[in-house]
């Protein structure tokens, strides 16, 4: 798959390492493609660096990456998303969001000429997707969105990132209980001191 990066920090940075590993072509979308955070990214002969709207020409499937307060403006950097997959993998936290929007997918949609967006990636923290092996358990991941043709491109991708699975919680008027499920994880994680090494699967019985 040919993936368009926007936002190579924390989360961006481990999904780009993980999808190369699995031989999918990466173009990181930054302002300064010679000074960025993230540019040891490029060590991966699948991967190269970009102007944000670039980037996204090339890709079939654009991951967003970026601090909430800026999706709206990120959203309008895109350019012509017309037939991409959009991945929104933010969280609005303790109210730092885009000005108007009460979860950061909708700003994204309100703002580009896509319909096929998906929330996937934003429940847990970089380090899981790193390693999101637990010993003999590997942790689960969760998508929302109306488009069921992201829905696909999000599991399968999760897949290639070393997740168990990929659970299907519902539609766009799930987005914001996305952004508060990853809101949970935070919680545990920070401010109830379990550390960043937690992680949810789901359990059947």
């Amino acid at each position: 798959m040919k993936i368009a990066i926007i936002g190579t920090g924390n989360v961006g940075g481990a999904l780009a390492t993980k999808w190369a590993q699995k031989g999918h072509r990466m173009y990181l979308g930054v302002r300064d493609t010679q000074n960025f955070k993230g540019i040891e990214l490029l060590k991966n002969p699948l991967t190269t660096a970009h102007p944000v709207g670039e980037a996204v020409a090339m890709a079939e499937v654009v991951l967003v990456s970026t601090p909430a307060p800026t999706a709206i403006a990120v959203a309008q950097s895109l350019g012509d998303t017309t037939g991409k997959i959009l991945i929104d993998s933010m969280n609005i936290v303790m109210g730092r969001g885009p000005e108007g929007y009460r979860n950061t997918a909708q700003a994204i949609l309100d703002h580009t000429n896509t319909t096929d967006l998906v929330k996937c990636f934003n429940t847990t923290g970089y380090n899981n997707m790193i390693n999101p092996r637990y010993g003999s358990q590997v942790l689960d991941l969760f998508v929302a969105g109306d488009s069921k043709r992201g829905k696909e491109i999000a599991r399968q991708l999760a897949l290639d990132a070393g997740f168990g699975a990929c659970h299907d919680i519902g539609g766009n008027d799930k987005f914001e209980l996305m952004e508060q499920f990853a809101w949970f994880w935070i919680n545990l994680a920070m401010f109830q001191g379990l550390g960043r090494d937690i992680g949810f699967a789901l359990l059947k019985r």
